[in-house]
C-alpha cells in the first residue's frame, strides 16, 4: 500500500502479516476469557448462593439474578435445545467417518473435518475441566445439591459447535437460500441458549459471559486454523 507524506514523497506503508491478523481474534478472545475467569475467581466474592456458596462478581450477579425471575420453562427448553449442537457435531463426525471408510486413509479425510474433530475434543475437554475445577456454583440446587456453574456449558457448546458449523455450511452449501436459513438457525440456537440459560435462573450472568467467551475463543481458533489453509468467509 502506497501513501504520501507531507513532503509528497511516496512511501510504503507497513502492512500487518496475514497470519498475525488471523491470530488477533483468537488471541484476544482467549486473553479475555482468562482475565474474566480470574476476575470471577478473585473479585467481589460473597456467599450469595444456595447453602452459603461463595460467588465471584457477587454484586453484578446478584443484581441481574434478582431483576430476572427464574423461569423453569426456559430451563427445560434450553436443555432440549442443547441437543441441536450435539446432533450437528454428530453429523460432521459421521461425515468424517464416511470419508475415512470411503477413502481408506485418515490422511485423505478433509483437513477441515479433522480440525473440527479436534475442536469437538477440546469442547469436551473444557466441559470436563470446569466440572471439576469449580469457579462458581449455580444459583439453584440441582437434585438438592450444589453444581458447578462457570462457565455455562450449554452456552459454550452452542457457540463452539454452531459457529464452526456455519463455516462448514459456507464451504459445503451451494444454495444461498439454504445457507441463509442454516446461518439464521445457528444464530438462533446460540442466542436462545445464552439468554434462555440466564432467564431460567440456572446460571449467573458471569457464567453466561464466560461461556460466550470460551465458545467464541474455540470457534475463532478453528477459523484461524482454517485460514492458514485457504481464506474463509
Amino acid at each position: 500500500m502506497i501513501k504520501r507524506t507531507n513532503d509528497s514523497v511516496p512511501t510504503v506503508a507497513p502492512m500487518v502479516p496475514r497470519s498475525s491478523a488471523q491470530m488477533a481474534a483468537p488471541v484476544g478472545l482467549w486473553l479475555a476469557f482468562i482475565l474474566f475467569t480470574v476476575a470471577v475467581g478473585t473479585v467481589d466474592r460473597e456467599a450469595i448462593g444456595p447453602d452459603g456458596s461463595v460467588v465471584g462478581l457477587a454484586a453484578m450477579n446478584r443484581l441481574i439474578y434478582e431483576l430476572l425471575e427464574a423461569q423453569p420453562f426456559w430451563y427445560a427448553l434450553t436443555d432440549w435445545l442443547g441437543l441441536v449442537p450435539v446432533a450437528v457435531a454428530c453429523g460432521f463426525a459421521c461425515l468424517g467417518a464416511w470419508q475415512l471408510v470411503r477413502r481408506r486413509s485418515l490422511r485423505r479425510v478433509d483437513a477441515d473435518i479433522m480440525l473440527l474433530g479436534a475442536l469437538y475434543l477440546a469442547v469436551v475437554g473444557y466441559y470436563v475441566l470446569f466440572e471439576r475445577l469449580v469457579v462458581n456454583y449455580r444459583p439453584i440446587l440441582i437434585g438438592g445439591r450444589l453444581e458447578a456453574s462457570y462457565p455455562s456449558s450449554h452456552t459454550m457448546v452452542a457457540v463452539g459447535v454452531m459457529a464452526t458449523a456455519v463455516l462448514q455450511f459456507r464451504r459445503r452449501t451451494r444454495s444461498r437460500r439454504l445457507l441463509a436459513a442454516l446461518e439464521l438457525a445457528s444464530a438462533a440456537v446460540i442466542a436462545v441458549t445464552a439468554l434462555g440459560r440466564l432467564i431460567s435462573g440456572a446460571h449467573w450472568l458471569s457464567d453466561i459471559i464466560g461461556g460466550l467467551l470460551l465458545g467464541s475463543a474455540l470457534a475463532a481458533s478453528y477459523r484461524a486454523a482454517l485460514a492458514r489453509g485457504r481464506p474463509v468467509s
